[in-house]
């Protein structure tokens, strides 16, 4: 077993230091830089303060132009079609997952990746600022085709971002610090959605119509091109080149992962599973609260205010978990998210009046807690699992198999038409529960 590299630090004095103190609850004078280079040990406060930084930003800019709810109301609000609002997620996650086994040799290539990422968060700042324009200055039908579009290339680059993330992550912030790392992301990012929220829900309120959506997309832009600069500046030693595959090295590469590693494989399975019965379900969440209550921008800053509350509650508690075992973060997300789907059937069926939206809040705290322990925990885990060499190709093949589930999902609204969306909900939790008993199968992430 490889040897802990102790790197010694005075006491916390200047403001990054005492920042990575209190976030990350390491208040030693020693940190345990195991699998990452010698010379990055001594960075790693200023790395995770930056990453916590980058994050919050992002974690924010997520839900202001969230695919599950502030672009199917901002749909709604242009009486543009339908069908639009039904894509959005499909085509988030398709189009972040799919093109990862093309690109991860190219990143590989890089001596620092963080350029990867620093790069597709402001081409993702860009298309938001170009979306909030087309709403504002095209014709309905329009602008519901140009906001698909621009969606789907914000979605690539996320998904270029995303295979840069994991790799930078594994080479600059130490294991056991990971988790946590994460969570604060999500706590820091759901604590400004909360006051995001109060501000529609109680300054708004009614009132606005689409020019109030482009605004909240517009300032979610501006967050992605902060997050962008936090995560270039962050101290990144550069890396290996050799040994990059091309597009076909990497199917070969990938295929082989199959036959040689069936802990990997229970992962996979365990993250399709999951990734359709928590994080696609949310939609048609959204969706039954409107048949009941209607689309109103208060009852849309109710559902966010839910989603930021979960984040900022759950992440710490799941980031805590996840730096002790990652698995078993997936294992009870994936049972909260069954929980999830019972509640939304209730408040559907079951809650009377008025008293519905407030309900599906509730259901809404609860799915965002399940989705934020999901994502948290696969990344931890395949943060903590994969050989450090191989990050970009386990990161790359388990999104991009992710990626052509969630295209292939985007046909379960054909389900809901022709049964009810009630039907499509049940299903999800059957698969749900499959996700669980992968969970349960994969076995503990070892050491790097």
């Amino acid at each position: 077993m490889a040897q802990t590299r102790i790197a010694t630090a005075e006491l916390p004095t200047d403001p990054l230091q005492s920042a990575y103190a209190v976030l990350s609850g390491d208040d030693s004078t020693e940190r345990a830089c195991k699998a990452i280079p010698d010379e990055q040990c001594t960075s790693v406060p200023r790395n995770f303060v930056l990453n916590v930084l980058n994050g919050s930003c992002t974690k924010l800019a997520e839900q202001l132009a969230s695919p599950t709810l502030v672009l199917p109301w901002l749909v709604s609000s242009l009486g543009a079609p339908v069908w639009v609002v039904g894509w959005f997620v499909p085509v988030k996650q398709a189009g972040s997952m799919i093109p990862q086994l093309a690109v991860a040799a190219r990143i590989r290539r890089l001596a620092q990746r963080k350029w990867a990422w620093a790069g597709a968060g402001a081409f993702q700042g860009i298309a938001l600022l170009t979306m909030a324009t087309a709403v504002l200055l095209t014709p309905p039908d329009m602008a519901a085709w140009l906001m698909l579009v621009l969606f789907a290339l914000f979605s690539v680059a996320s998904g270029v971002g995303s295979v840069a993330f994991q790799d930078v992550t594994g080479k600059t912030v130490p294991k056991g610090v990971r988790g946590r790392m994460l969570a604060n992301r999500a706590s820091i990012g759901g604590a400004l959605t909360l006051v995001a929220a109060a501000i529609l829900k109680f300054i708004i309120g009614d009132g606005g119509g689409a020019e109030v959506y482009a605004a909240l997309v517009a300032a979610a832009a501006v967050l992605w091109i902060a997050g962008a600069f936090f995560f270039a500046v962050i101290d990144e030693q550069p890396g290996a080149q050799e040994g990059g595959r091309n597009m076909l090295g990497e199917v070969q590469a990938g295929l082989k992962l199959f036959r040689e590693d069936p802990g990997f494989s229970r992962y996979l399975g365990m993250r399709i599973a999951l990734l359709i019965s928590i994080e696609l379900a949310p939609p048609f969440f959204a969706l039954l609260a409107q048949q009941s209550q209607g689309g109103s921008l208060a009852s849309l800053g109710i559902l966010i205010f839910a989603v930021g509350f979960a984040n900022m509650v759950s992440s710490w508690v799941w980031g805590a978990l996840a730096d002790r075992s990652a698995r078993k973060v997936c294992i009870l997300s994936g049972v909260v998210g069954i929980f999830a789907v019972a509640g939304a059937l209730i408040s559907a069926h079951l809650v009377p009046g008025d008293l519905a939206i407030w309900a599906f809040g509730g259901v809404f705290v609860i799915a965002g807690v399940a989705e934020a322990g999901v994502r948290l925990g696969r990344k931890t885990y395949l943060v903590d699992a994969a050989p450090k060499d191989e990050r970009p190709l386990y990161t790359a093949l388990s999104n991009t198999l992710a990626g052509v589930v969630a295209l292939a999902a985007g046909g379960l609204g054909v389900l809901a038409q022709f049964t009810s969306v009630t039907t499509l909900v049940v299903v999800m939790a059957g698969i749900g529960v499959i996700g669980v008993f992968f969970s349960v199968a994969m076995p503990e992430a070892g050491d790097d």
